[in-house]
């Protein structure tokens, strides 16, 4: 007998239906130390559904938040792409909203203040919010006023009662990651100034679907958006989506601006909103074929690098992301066919990628030591990556891109 899937995270109703099982996966940014090498490993079910009634697309497990996100390897400011695409947005922020030093700006997710550093800089007021307490001193550092605390209503009421009413909320890469979507999207409802914005940034779904982007699934990311699904949502908690953008960070996101009841909305809104009708992406029949496209691409791109281990080639991988846990373990490529990983977080060098326990090194190793293939696990990064890498790929080296399709560059 079918165990029954729980009611769908943003409407509650019991209408999901299974579209991808991906197995039963360890945490993904759950890196090991050597000592942790020989301890069990929890893994849980990694399965995709998708919301006949409210055409939300989301895992069906939830792991407990403390055990995701209190200490957390991913610090914002290690990749240049991250810290750029901040800086750009504050600017256009600031200058849009005329904010002053009488504006306060609030961030949930905040991670180690990569995007709120730009707005101190520029005298604004800021508050950050993140629930990792590792990060959260980090941004506590740098001089970013941090919460080490997960958002939610019960956070939001409190920085009401203290007079905190932000003119701008950012929730960067934030609701994929929430169980209580509600909780949070009531919570920038209430904290939010009559006439203030909250940005929102989420990976896009049909980019999701279009490049067959399976990696990005894993178990902090409980929700994949469309702006469909999202409008419904904050509709719910007296928002509106006032304008969209899609933006090609994460492998292709959605910027969405929101206010509240009554706030103009540009015809953009309306018009991604019929192309996504027409794609189907309220359908599930849409959903079909992808577990077959992810499947397909699972033995083409186990089959390249059994043949290219056939051929004498050495192979390492680059970038100990949490997409990189779901690709290894998913396709089942361990140190049989790689020899290590490598990554420019000190965070994350000397430890161990979830699952497949390959050593995770600093990037300088691909030139000390030059192995003949590297598998792009930070796919959404390449271009940034390639510029580091530039003497690795002069003296031969090549990098192997997973996904949309298995191609050697």
């Amino acid at each position: 007998m079918t165990p029954r899937l729980p009611d769908c995270r943003a409407c509650g109703r019991d209408a999901l239906a299974l579209v991808l099982s991906l197995g039963r996966t360890p945490l993904a940014n759950a890196l090991l130390t050597r000592e942790q090498l020989n301890e069990p490993e929890p893994r849980y079910a990694l399965d995709l559904a998708f919301c006949r009634a409210c055409s939300l697309v989301q895992i069906t497990e939830t792991v407990p938040p403390a055990e995701l996100f209190r200490e957390y390897s991913y610090f914002s400011s290690v990749s240049e792409t991250m810290v750029r695409h901040a800086e750009t947005l504050v600017e256009r922020v600031i200058r849009e909203r005329q904010l002053c030093a009488r504006s306060l700006v609030v961030e949930l997710g905040s991670n180690d203040g990569y995007l709120l550093q730009f707005y101190r800089r520029r005298g604004i007021p800021v508050l950050g919010i993140d629930p990792a307490e590792n990060v959260a001193r980090e941004a506590s550092a740098r001089g970013i006023p941090t919460i080490a605390e997960f958002f939610g209503l019960d956070l939001a009421r409190r920085l009401n009662q203290e007079g905190k009413r932000a003119d701008v909320i950012h929730a960067h890469n934030v609701l994929a990651h929430v169980a209580d979507l509600n909780g949070v999207v009531e919570g920038i409802a209430s904290i939010l100034a009559p006439a203030g914005t909250a940005i929102v940034e989420v990976p896009y779904l049909k980019d999701l679907l279009d490049r067959c982007e399976f990696d990005t699934i894993y178990h902090e990311h409980l929700c994949y958006f469309s702006l469909t699904a999202l409008d419904r949502l904050v509709r719910r908690h007296g928002l509106r989506v006032r304008d969209v953008e899609r933006i090609p960070i994460h492998g292709g996101s959605l910027r969405l601006w929101l206010g509240s009841e009554g706030a103009a909305v540009e015809p953009e809104v309306s018009r991604l909103l019929a192309e996504e009708q027409a794609s189907g992406l309220d359908q599930l029949a849409t959903y079909a074929s992808f577990g077959g496209r992810v499947e397909a691409l699972k033995v083409a791109l186990g089959e390249t690098l059994r043949q290219l281990k056939r051929g004498g080639h050495r192979l390492a991988a680059y970038g100990a992301a949490a997409k990189g846990s779901t690709l290894l373990n998913y396709v089942g490529i361990g140190k049989e066919t790689l020899d290590y990983v490598v990554d420019r977080s000190p965070h994350k060098q000397g430890r161990f990628m979830p699952g497949v326990h390959l050593p995770i090194s600093p990037t300088e190793r691909l030139l000390e030591d030059m192995p003949d293939d590297v598998l792009l696990l930070t796919w959404n990064f390449a271009d940034e990556i390639f510029e580091q890498q530039k003497a690795y790929r002069a003296r031969g080296g090549r990098f192997i891109i997973p996904v949309p399709e298995v191609k050697v560059a």
